[in-house]
């Protein structure tokens, strides 16, 4: 067992608190809290979402709603956000009001933000299931340093931005101090909310008008995410088989940790999707913490990673290099307008990323104008999308092309 250090631990922390300090340089000046207090006004051009809240965080003042303590159990909201027009926004762009109360021609703002007991919960999502023809449910679980606020205007923005509005939102959202300094109780705080979680999907997954269930987990919620399916597949004897597709995004958790997970839960599991960024920030600085890689950081074409991911037949999209408003690189598949609309439509159709007719690859260079021409095909591919993307269809028809492309790229920035 490993000697404790004094020296290595402030060296550790003196690392971390480095790291931090970059990221809120990065992150810039602080916005107004208490946001989700509704607003009368409206405006022409705005779109609205309504989602769905469960959550393990207590219950605070109106403007905040629930706060980062914990609660005594899974408690429950309704809100509908307003998002500003098109027009006056990107995609992967999130408003916040910078004075209270928002405009919503320009901010983010609510409309409507309830409280609901269990009753009213399951009311409201069976009115919502109803009302939606494909009876899909999308579960967005948020990562570490989140406001209620922070999570709920993210997957309002992700759920319109998409197009994968004919889906009921459900947000799972557990108890982050939302500041950069309360690692070690968000993590502890993710550990807390697994079974509640595990719960909620139970619930939603017996539902009779339920078709499907794909779930969305970001950064640190990837742990609460994986913690709560693999309990289930140990109860039940398997995940519910209407959780069809889980999108691992940016995964803070170990890589040899989420191994486990996966492996645990069996063969009749759903289909995993994994983002990764070598170049996550954010990824790096919670290695500084924890001294292992984390599995949104790996390089998913080196080994042992790359034959671990094909046994666990997870499907890989290899985001380094992807352009993102967020300069930490840490939320791209949120971010990025291509990445986001790409998920949409995976959403849409009911399929995973890498399961339709053309492969992802494909798809991507598609999406990409003209930007293939006169490089040739495979090169095109990498050139035009930096997007190494991990799926049979794409890696069949053109795989041993991007590879030697790819090889010829990488011993050329190699310094001699």
């Amino acid at each position: 067992m490993r000697q404790f250090s004094p020296w290595r631990w402030r060296t550790g922390l003196c690392e971390f608190v480095l790291g931090a300090a970059l990221i809120i340089g990065v992150a810039g000046c602080a916005l107004p809290r208490g946001d989700l207090e509704p607003v009368a006004a409206t405006a022409p051009g705005t779109s609205k979402v309504e989602m769905l809240v469960a959550t393990t965080r207590m219950r605070s003042t109106p403007a905040e709603m629930f706060s980062g303590d914990r609660g005594p159990g899974l408690d429950f909201a309704d809100i509908v956000v307003s998002i500003p027009p098109d027009s006056v926004r990107e995609i992967g762009e999130v408003q916040k009001p910078r004075q209270l109360p928002g405009d919503p021609a320009t901010d983010f703002v609510t409309l409507k933000a309830e409280y609901n007991d269990r009753p009213q919960a399951i009311a409201n999502f069976r009115r919502l299931v109803h009302a939606t023809p494909r009876k899909q449910v999308l579960v967005f679980v948020h990562g570490f340093n989140n406001h209620l606020e922070d999570a709920v205007f993210r997957f309002a923005q992700f759920v319109h931005d998409s197009g994968a509005e004919e889906v009921v939102p459900i947000l799972f959202t557990w108890p982050s101090r939302g500041s950069l300094f309360a690692y070690g109780y968000d993590h502890e705080s993710a550990s807390y909310s697994r079974d509640a979680l595990e719960e909620g999907l139970r619930v939603l997954a017996k539902h009779p008008e339920v078709r499907e269930i794909t779930v969305v987990a970001h950064s640190m919620g990837n742990w609460v995410t994986l913690e709560a399916l693999r309990q289930m597949a140990i109860r039940d004897g398997r995940v519910a088989e209407k959780i069809r597709n889980v999108i691992l995004a940016a995964p803070d958790v170990d890589v040899n940790v989420a191994s486990e997970q996966v492996t645990a839960m069996g063969p009749q599991r759903p289909q995993f999707t994994l983002f990764v960024s070598e170049d996550d920030q954010a990824l790096a600085v919670s290695r500084k913490i924890w001294g292992e890689p984390r599995l949104g950081s790996i390089d998913p074409g080196q080994e042992p990673y790359r034959s671990a991911l094909a046994s666990d037949r997870i499907k890989v999209i290899n985001l380094t290099g992807v352009t993102s408003p967020d300069e930490l690189h840490h939320g791209t598949f949120a971010e990025n307008p291509q990445v986001v609309e790409l998920i949409g439509r995976s959403i849409a159709s009911g399929q995973t990323l890498t399961d339709s007719q053309i492969g992802l690859g494909e798809r991507i260079l598609q999406t990409t104008a003209g930007a293939a021409a006169g490089v040739g095909h495979a090169a095109g591919l990498v050139v035009s999308a930096p997007v190494a993307v991990v799926d049979p269809l794409t890696r069949e028809q053109f795989g041993e092309e991007v590879d030697a492309f790819g090889k010829s790229i990488q011993d050329a920035a190699t310094p001699q």
